[in-house]
């Protein structure tokens, strides 16, 4: 039998030890940084910039039917489903859910963005290009 040889903890190896961010935090970081920016993008454009303070359905279905604009109020709905439904999972983990009940509520979590997603691509796209309004 070996003797345990004493484990280095020098500021070498130190930063080897640290546990890597995993997927999931890293892309709410990123939503989150998204966030930022496509909500910004969206308030100026949506309220700021129109005369009046807030554009009629007409005005919104127009607006909708530029392909810029309609992929960034898509990537706006994406990136706050994501964000949300990470941001509920981090808050589960940190009450202390764990095991079976853990990997039971992620899927349902993630079921939900899913859905959620569809859903709002789906509605995006009938105002946008299925409207009768021009």
């Amino acid at each position: 039998m070996t003797a345990p040889t004493p484990q280095d903890f020098t500021e070498a190896t130190r930063w080897r030890r640290r546990p890597r961010p995993t997927f999931a935090w890293t892309a709410q970081v990123v939503t989150g940084v998204l966030l930022l920016v496509l909500l910004t993008v969206h308030m100026v454009a949506q309220h700021f910039l129109v005369p009046e303070g807030l554009r009629g359905y007409a005005q919104v279905v127009a607006w909708l039917r530029n392909p810029v604009v309609f992929t960034l109020e898509a990537l706006l709905l994406v990136a706050v489903s994501w964000h949300a439904m990470a941001g509920v999972h981090a808050i589960m983990l940190d009450l202390g859910l764990r095991g079976r009940t853990e990997r039971i509520v992620a899927a349902v979590l993630g079921y939900v963005m899913v859905a959620t997603i569809v859903y709002g691509l789906w509605l995006l796209y009938m105002i946008a290009f299925r409207s009768p309004h021009p």
